[in-house]
């Protein structure tokens, strides 16, 4: 008969995630790094009690935010390059659905996250209790049901045993490279709670390795047959580069063929920057170099992407008409996008297979020598966008050259929304693989802060750099002090234009009025004058505000040496963004208005949207 142990479910889910391990450079590690938790009543006296037993062994952390925490979590597994991840959990209501962002952007960018909300009592006898959403015509939906649409697997724990299968297939979707995001198991409060005789098996430790799917003959035999034809032949590295560790794969087959290399904001960092064949950043955010290749290409070999519209300029930058895309991906969903050529495999893997049964093919000298061209062409204009002026405001682009110029590309730098993604995708010269850091799958406002906490926590002795503006700092700044109590240094540069610059821009380049967007144009009584500066002291961080470029440079020369975590604001123009470099977006125009403007911005909207390949 098998051994059993009598837990609650509570504890027997801490007890089986922290024998959950895996390998990384040769050494077996805890899989999960810790568990974010803000409690209340819905898991206080459960699973809080959980884990106040196995705290030594599963670490607990306390947030002042629910979204906050499980973007700390996202950030985490990010910079693990998904090899390690966290848990987040809360009680029911509010705690729970604060969390329904961060799981929607684990969902887009394909990280493993596992949340843990609270949920309603199972055997309903005190429902409705506080902070309970009620459905009047179906007794069995919670509030946790908005998890569904955004969870890669959601389950409902009910009855204490349920546990067992529960986390037996949340385990496979946070470890499957194809599968892989978030998973809500919502715990009923009561079953928390309540005691099973849980075999010991279930209890045994577990070492966790990347599945590395090979690519199906046929379909590798197809690509290699393709890309032999190419003239003109392109790689689009993706975050699935990152994820693979299939940067050195990745150089081998571009340094023995040629082929350039442009990046996706999840891609960037898969080669140096200043590797030769690394046209950078593609797409809507794209350098001129990348989007000039990207423009004559016959073959894309796009790699870990998803191919979304600021990638494709909406489907617009690939105007080779007898182009092919081969999509080389580990989730068939992706390889087969645009009736892409599928070799459905691991990065490292099908990067490495192609390689060698491609062995022999060079793209054309010609095409190598255009890159290279292009690229001298774009490191001009970068360099003429980020260099220092005596305007009295600087852009967005001098604040990246300073930051760039002082801090170096060996600090790792994170960004999420606004204009600073277009900026710093086009103009930051990343170093090594994972040091470009970008939520920009779903662009969530109040990232930024809270993934770095993350990062840092990931990489304890690397600088961790965050550039964000002042409408994300709003959104979202409270994980300033958990990063003070947790002794967790991170440098915040964050550049206030006073308002959403990013979307003002896009509004007036729509034809619309400057409206609503900078805090000038919104309804107000009086204009806030926020101190930035003095708001993130009173968290515990080292801040201070400067009012030109080289007082930046000074600033973050300081904050190098700085014990914990340093804010520097800087005032920056909303107006103005880097007009090197970058693609049309489809962003529709109405057709009717009484704004000249837009009428006008409509016809050339139009003229744009002839160019998008449908069915490509």
């Amino acid at each position: 008969m098998a051994k059993t142990v009598r837990l609650t479910m509570a504890q027997a889910l801490t007890r089986h995630l922290a024998r959950q391990m895996t390998g990384i450079d040769g050494s077996k590690v805890p899989l999960f790094g810790g568990v974010w938790a803000i409690f209340g009543h819905g898991n206080v006296a459960g699973i809080g009690e959980a884990l106040y037993q196995l705290r030594d062994e599963l670490p607990t952390f306390r947030a002042h935010n629910e979204q906050a925490m499980a973007h700390a979590a996202i950030g985490y597994a990010k910079a693990h390059f998904r090899r390690r991840m966290m848990a987040a959990t809360t009680s029911i209501g509010p705690g729970a659905t604060n969390m329904v962002t961060a799981c929607a952007a684990a969902h887009v960018n394909r990280l493993p996250l596992l949340l843990l909300p609270g949920d309603v009592f199972a055997n309903r006898i005190p429902d409705p209790v506080l902070q309970q959403v009620e459905d009047f015509g179906d007794g069995t939906v919670s509030a946790n049901d908005c998890f569904r649409p955004v969870s890669r697997y959601f389950d409902r724990i009910s009855r204490p045993e349920q546990i067992i299968p529960a986390l037996s297939r949340a385990m496979q979707v946070l470890t499957d490279p194809a599968e892989c995001g978030p998973v809500t198991l919502a715990l009923c409060q009561d079953v928390q709670a309540e005691a099973y005789d849980y075999p010991e098996s279930f209890f045994a430790e577990r070492v966790w390795t990347p599945r590395r799917l090979r690519p199906d003959r046929n379909e590798l035999a197809a690509a290699v047959q393709a890309l032999k034809a190419a003239k003109k032949p392109l790689v689009v590295a993706g975050g699935g580069v990152l994820y693979s560790g299939a940067s050195s794969a990745l150089a081998k087959l571009v340094e023995a063929t040629g082929i350039p290399v442009c990046e996706t904001q999840g891609g960037k960092s898969s080669l140096p920057d200043d590797h030769p064949l690394n046209m950078g950043a593609v797409g809507v955010t794209g350098t001129s170099a990348a989007n000039a290749m990207a423009g004559e290409a016959d073959l894309v070999l796009a790699v870990g992407t998803r191919l979304q519209d600021f990638t494709t300029g909406s489907w617009a930058l690939f105007r080779n008409e007898g182009k092919t895309i081969v999509g080389l991906n580990v989730q068939a969903f992706d390889a087969g996008k645009h009736r892409a050529l599928s070799v459905v495999a691991d990065a490292a893997e099908g990067l490495a297979e192609l390689a060698a049964t491609a062995r022999g093919y060079k793209a054309p000298a010609s095409w190598t020598k255009k890159s290279q061209k292009e690229k001298l062409a774009w490191r001009k204009a970068a360099a003429r966008a980020t260099a220092p002026t005596n305007a009295a405001l600087p852009s967005d682009a001098q604040v990246i050259g300073a930051v760039q110029r002082v801090l170096g590309s060996g600090v790792t730098l994170l960004h999420a929304a606004g204009g600073l993604p277009g900026e710093l995708h086009k103009l930051w010269q990343a170093g090594a693989p994972g040091t470009y850091h970008a939520e920009y799958g779903y662009s969530t406002m109040g990232y930024e802060i809270a993934g770095a906490l993350g990062v840092k926590m990931a990489k304890p002795g690397k600088e961790v750099v965050v550039m964000l503006g002042d409408g994300s700092y709003m959104m979202l700044n409270s994980e300033i002090a958990t990063s003070v109590m947790l002794g967790l240094k991170l440098t915040i540069v964050l550049l206030d234009n006073r308002g959403f610059g990013c979307i003002n821009r896009l509004q007036m380049g729509t034809g619309g009025a400057s409206f609503n967007n900078l805090l000038k144009d919104a309804r107000h009584e009086m204009l806030p004058q926020i101190d930035f500066a003095a708001h993130a002291a009173a968290m515990g961080a080292i801040a201070e505000k400067v009012s030109s470029i080289g007082e930046l440079e000074t600033a973050l020369a300081r904050a190098e040496k700085n014990d914990r975590t340093t804010v520097v604001v800087i005032d920056t123009d909303p107006l103005v963004s880097t007009e090197a470099g970058g693609h049309w977006w489809d962003v529709a125009v109405p057709e009717i208005s009484a704004r000249k403007e837009v009428r006008a911005k409509r016809k050339a909207y139009e003229a744009a949207t002839k160019l998008q390949r449908v069915g490509d």
